[in-house]
């Protein structure tokens, strides 16, 4: 279907036209002898359609289709008409000449040629079959001249009408048609690069992309650029307290200034920064800390606008240009809707990131946890085959010469294999402790206590808020039992405790402590802390890792023969992790 296009002075035309024809034939009913209901419900019906063509005609949404319709619609009003009047003794027949009208108005020669014929055609052929005299062909004779010269002067003054209109307007829709060209070009040139932008998830290429996207839109608006300054500058967040920014990406700056450093409490950085809002500065080398940049002392104009999304400020951009009138209200609104993306696209890379830090990191865990398991197997079950393999060929030789000896060595070595099974099964229960997914974390606690008892007589009690439990993720309870896991291995392998307290209890504010305590020898953290590195276990680090993936906080308490204390805070919610991370 074809879209509707604009009301033409055509359409006007023949509407009122309509009307008056109209209007006719109610004036014809009037003064008749009688009134025929029949035509009456016709009129009305004609009423009712030319009303839908008024409106449609008045809220502009007339087409080609509309036009044929309207045609169709008066011709077979005319005939309609006729055909009813037709021995009252006033026939309708000069009502045809709407149809002729408006065929020719709409479709020139074409429609006043069609619309003749059949007009003649079909009005003789009533006349002729309900009259049967033939001399009435002689009068509808002269209503074919009326006819034809009807639809010729129609149609040949709609034919010079519409050439009129066509030759002066040629001219406008040239230079229009240039101008709505040019504009779609500079809009097309800004898709292109703002969609590159937003492709990219590469940290440092979005902040050179986004300078060039600035450089690009402000060429399409005609400016000067071959002397702009332009700089992205984003917050290291190395120090919480006082906020550092430094340049991340520039354009015409000197070496000296990549390695400025702005603070972003004073000046007009200070505003942009508290406030969120884009700032326009004459004279930058005044500023406390824009002036800090050597480039900008050229400038006399400068452009600062945040890149911030909800809470979080990343930085800001900065543009600076030796005329003092370079930033229009139409090149702010340009660079502004540039950093509004630009701030998108550096979002979305820095979740990249993260990701991709986050996915290294489990891979290093994963690759950590198979080499503790290649460590355990090599020192426990590996060792514990081998030995049973030198003493069954020891008992095998003393049963030639020893029978009881041999015997009591079959003993050990049967109390050798039944230890080995123990421990192969408290290896596969830290690796897939299916209790933790069947009955939970209270209840895969007190599992791994028990098998440590079994396997390695070492003492763990267990002590578990189960409200603490109810309001952890079932995801994070994984992680929190390979917290406990290592923190107690740590403590069985190098502490010689006698006992070991497992707790996980209740905080305030959606806060849970998971504390490991033992009674064994202790140790110095920083001196273990230092050497580290060099050490071949790396079991505070797993801590320190597997307590980020909770989003935790970590804290590890030791004096040498007074016991180890292991703390993690764990958030139970979004809200209570932003505080924890916070300081909260």
């Amino acid at each position: 279907m074809d879209k509707p296009s604009s009301t033409t002075l055509s359409d006007w035309v023949v509407l009122t036209l309509r009307w008056v024809f109209i209007m006719g034939v109610t004036v014809w009913l009037v003064f008749g002898e009688t009134i025929d209901w029949v035509i009456l419900s016709i009129l009305g019906v004609a009423v009712l359609g030319n009303i839908l063509a008024t409106i449609l005609v008045v809220s502009n949404r007339t087409s080609f289709q509309f036009r044929l319709i309207s045609a169709i619609w008066d011709f077979v009003f005319a005939q309609v008409l006729f055909y009813l009047s037709i021995g009252t003794g006033s026939e309708l027949t000069w009502v045809a000449i709407l149809s002729q009208v408006s065929a020719s108005i709409y479709f020139q020669w074409p429609g006043m040629a069609l619309a003749l014929v059949l007009n003649i055609a079909l009005i003789s052929w009533q006349a002729y079959e309900q009259v049967g005299d033939p001399s009435v062909l002689m009068v509808l004779g002269i209503w074919l001249l009326v006819y034809s010269i009807v639809g010729g002067v129609t149609a040949f003054l709609s034919v010079r009408f519409r050439q009129g209109i066509r030759l002066p307007k040629r001219p406008r829709l040239s230079r229009g048609r240039k101008v709505r060209t040019k504009e779609q070009e500079k809009l097309q040139t800004i898709f292109e690069l703002i969609s590159a932008l937003s492709a990219t998830l590469n940290y440092q290429k979005v902040l050179e992309t986004s300078l060039d996207l600035s450089a690009t839109a402000l060429a399409e608006l005609d400016a000067p650029i071959d002397r702009l300054v332009s700089a992205v500058m984003l917050f290291t967040g190395h120090n919480s307290k006082t906020p550092e920014m430094k340049i991340a990406s520039g354009r015409r700056l000197l070496p000296t200034d990549k390695n400025v450093t702005l603070t972003g409490t004073s000046g007009v950085l200070a505003g942009v920064i508290e406030e969120a809002n884009p700032a326009f500065i004459q004279n930058p080398k005044n500023d406390p800390e824009l002036g800090q940049l050597i480039a900008l002392h050229e400038c006399q104009s400068a452009l600062v606008l945040p890149l911030r999304t909800g809470l979080d400020a990343y930085g800001v951009m900065l543009f600076g240009h030796p005329v003092p009138g370079f930033f229009t209200v139409e090149r702010c609104e340009v660079l502004e809707l540039v950093s509004h993306q630009a701030c998108i696209a550096i979002q979305n890379a820095r979740l990249y990131q993260t990701l991709e830090q986050e996915r290294n990191r489990m891979m290093e865990i994963q690759d950590e946890s198979r080499k503790k398991l290649a460590r355990d197997l090599h020192d426990g079950p590996t060792q514990s085959v081998s030995a049973i393999a030198m003493r069954i060929n020891f008992a095998r030789r003393l049963m030639e010469r020893d029978q009881k000896s041999a015997s009591d060595e079959l003993f050990k070595i049967e109390d050798l294999a039944r230890r080995t099974t123990k421990e192969i099964r408290h290896m596969l229960f830290t690796l897939r402790p299916l209790v933790l997914e069947s009955q939970g974390l209270a209840a895969a606690f007190k599992s791994m206590a028990e098998k440590l008892q079994e396997t390695y007589q070492q003492e763990v009690i267990v002590q578990v808020d189960e409200r603490a439990v109810e309001a952890m993720e079932v995801s994070k309870q994984a992680v929190v039992f390979y917290l406990a896991d290592e923190a107690v291995t740590n403590a069985r392998k190098h502490a010689q405790a006698a006992h070991i307290w497992l707790r996980l209890k209740m905080l305030r504010d959606g806060l849970c402590l998971l504390e490991v305590e033992d009674d064994g020898i202790g140790f110095d953290t920083s001196a273990v802390d230092a050497s580290y590195e060099s050490r071949g276990s790396l079991g505070m680090i797993n801590l320190r890792e597997r307590t980020e993936l909770v989003r935790g906080v970590l804290r590890i308490d030791s004096v040498k023969g007074r016991g180890t204390r292991i703390q993690v805070v764990i958030p139970l919610t979004g809200e209570a992790g932003d505080r924890l991370q916070h300081g909260g």
